[in-house]
């Protein structure tokens, strides 16, 4: 188990993290998620031990490392450029560490090869050099060369974030599924809100050098802990003040009129769902954008306008400038403090 306590790092006087306290059960994937400058990465090479805190201590197993060289922290990681070594072959990448420790032969092959089908790199692949390789295959080299020495923890620094987009899609689940099948404990690193839904256990949103919530993908998603999250993680409409007191007098919940107000474009319906808990409103569509599998149609309803995500399934066909019926749960709206 790896416990982050009061964790600060400071640079003169500026403050780059502040109070950081987490804690990492062995075996799960836990993701530090923010905009670039939100102290993420300070706090993972805080872990890694390139950074020294202010004050604060990381405990893995009851052990303090924050006086632990790097090299004695028995941590792997994966960084954002690969840091690999380009004019050697990819064999030997895999190997270097192992080499270091004065493995033997037959270890360092056997290590390799059974490294080398975790992330299905084959035997031809490994005879190459890392710079004849595409930028995904080299990601898949980093990764077998940070397993190599069997980390218990590996850190992971942003480490698809220069791929294109279906190929960091592929190898995000190529990620979950080497974690889950080494039984290696995770911290993971990146801006990409869908990348950390799709491949967290938990995940801690930093904002300003603070963590503003820890929660499972579920947790953060659907009860933000702050307008901040709310707004960071997917996409949420911000529900006008006219709306509102509409939802309120058709509802037996009541929202603050001070309060900020904001609901998930996937959770408004254009049918009465089952349970029926919910406040029909009457909208008109201004547009319709198609994205294959669902559609995004914006609406106007008293004042605000509105996103609404529909699945599409055939049954659905609503023309442009159409009056409809939404139906909004009143469970669903998140209530933020107002300024």
């Amino acid at each position: 188990m790896i416990e982050i306590k009061d964790l600060q790092v400071k640079y003169d006087d500026f403050v780059a993290i502040n109070d950081v306290n987490l804690t990492i059960q062995e075996g799960e994937f836990f993701t530090l998620l923010g905009p670039s400058g939100c102290g993420k990465t300070t706090t993972l090479r805080s872990i890694a031990g390139f950074i020294r805190p202010s004050k604060g201590s990381i405990n893995v197993d009851g052990k303090n490392l924050v006086n632990t060289p790097i090299e004695k922290r028995g941590l792997g990681m994966i960084f954002q450029s690969y840091a690999l070594f380009p004019t050697m072959s990819v064999y030997n990448n895999i190997a270097y560490g192992l080499k270091i420790e004065k493995k033997s032969k037959d270890q360092i092959k056997e290590r390799v090869f059974e490294l080398a089908e975790l992330v299905e790199l084959n035997e031809e692949q490994l005879e190459k050099n890392v710079s004849d390789l595409s930028g995904g295959q080299q990601q898949r080299v980093a990764i077998a060369r940070a397993l190599a020495k069997e980390p218990n923890i590996v850190l992971f620094d942003e480490p698809l974030s220069n791929l294109d987009a279906k190929l960091r899609k592929q190898l995000r689940l190529e990620l979950k599924r080497i974690q889950r099948e080494t039984g290696m404990t995770a911290i993971y690193v990146t801006h990409d809100q869908d990348e950390a839904l799709e491949i967290s256990d938990h995940i801690a949103v930093f904002n300003n050098g603070k963590i503003e919530q820890i929660g499972t993908p579920r947790e953060i998603y659907d009860q933000s802990a702050s307008e901040f999250v709310c707004k960071f993680i997917g996409e949420a409409n911000y529900l006008g003040a006219e709306l509102v007191q509409y939802i309120n007098q058709h509802s037996n919940i009541t929202f603050s009129p001070q309060g900020k107000h904001y609901i998930r474009e996937e959770k408004i319906k254009l049918y009465v769902p089952d349970d029926r808990h919910v406040v029909p409103v009457q909208a008109k569509i201004i547009s319709e954008v198609f994205y294959g599998t669902f559609s995004s149609y914006l609406c106007e309803a008293l004042g605000t306008t509105l996103r609404v995500m529909v699945k599409e399934d055939g049954t659905t066909i609503i023309n442009d400038k159409e009056d409809v019926t939404l139906y909004i749960e009143p469970k669903d709206i998140l209530e933020y403090e107002g300024e």
